[in-house]
């Protein structure tokens, strides 16, 4: 105990706190005039209270801008969220557009009075594989819907893709237009709006340009960029007037006997749903293409 009361430091520490404590009982008292003692009084005590609320209003600022930041961060990963969401939906519904707008195009066709002569079947395309891109495709039609190696398939517009090569008792296979098995099977032609037809054969397609190659024109032939090229049906494979395509330029060949041309397809070759399987109906008392 007697080692407490010695203690200098301690001992002028508490006398401090008990003159503070006095010097603001001094302050509290009542009075519409202050001292100059009850002003050195206030400025103690503002000053000491201002010493003490700064680093202490500092610390709650800190607290706060930290949970702040944590909200934020909270509240960017739920817009994230809903971003991701809205463009799952958003591609979502321009497939089930695209969708409806091919069920629509296939319902024209069905409908469509420049293929009254044929007897149609709607397909959707179940398979593809990628190393036979260009070559073959399988659909979910086969011999019990009436589906036969030979006929022809197209889209909306009488637009030729290719035909059926394989067919099995619920789906078939189809050989595309852009099948190297199919060159030289295809006779084509053109019709211009002035002078004789001009004819031809698809002999390739080029993967690179994503064009056919219309070959054996004759040299005189007036073939232009932007004609449009159709089965003639000579070859006996595919019926007169199916499209296959649209001129995108033409080329004589190395011996300047003959021209060339590279058609575009006129189907999209490369994003088929819903196509059509056509067979030429039988005329009665006659014989057609």
């Amino acid at each position: 105990m007697p080692s407490f009361f010695s203690n200098k430091k301690l001992i002028v520490l508490l006398t401090s706190l008990i003159v503070l404590i006095a010097l603001i009982s001094y302050s509290l008292k009542e009075g519409t005039r202050a001292t100059w003692t009850e002003q050195f009084v206030q400025d103690v005590v503002g000053g000491f209270q201002y010493v003490v609320n700064v680093p202490a209003r500092y610390v709650a600022g800190f607290f706060e801008n930290v949970s702040d930041i944590e909200n934020a961060y909270k509240e960017n990963k739920r817009l994230k969220e809903n971003l991701t969401n809205y463009a799952s939906v958003e591609q979502e519904n321009r497939d089930l557009t695209s969708q409806n707008k091919e069920l629509k195009a296939q319902l024209g066709m069905k409908n469509d009075p420049s293929l009254s002569e044929y007897t149609k079947y709607s397909a959707t395309l179940i398979s593809r594989s990628y190393d036979q891109w260009n070559q073959l495709l399988t659909l979910d039609k086969g011999k019990v819907n009436g589906i036969k190696n030979g006929m022809p398939v197209i889209t909306s517009g009488k637009r030729l893709v290719g035909s059926v090569t394989k067919v099995g008792n619920f789906t078939s296979k189809v050989s595309l237009i852009s099948d190297d098995q199919n060159v030289n099977q295809i006779s084509a032609m053109i019709e211009p709006k002035n002078g004789d037809t001009i004819y031809g054969m698809i002999e390739g397609y080029n993967q690179n340009k994503g064009t056919l190659l219309f070959g054996k024109i004759p040299i005189k032939a007036k073939v232009k960029k932007g004609q449009t090229v159709t089965t003639s049906g000579l070859s006996g494979k595919y019926s007169k007037g199916l499209v296959i395509g649209t001129v995108t330029s033409v080329s004589t060949d190395q011996y300047g006997l003959t021209k060339a041309a590279q058609i575009k397809p006129a189907a999209d070759l490369n994003h088929l749903n819903y196509v059509l399987v056509i067979e030429k109906k039988k005329q009665v008392g006659g014989k057609g293409n």
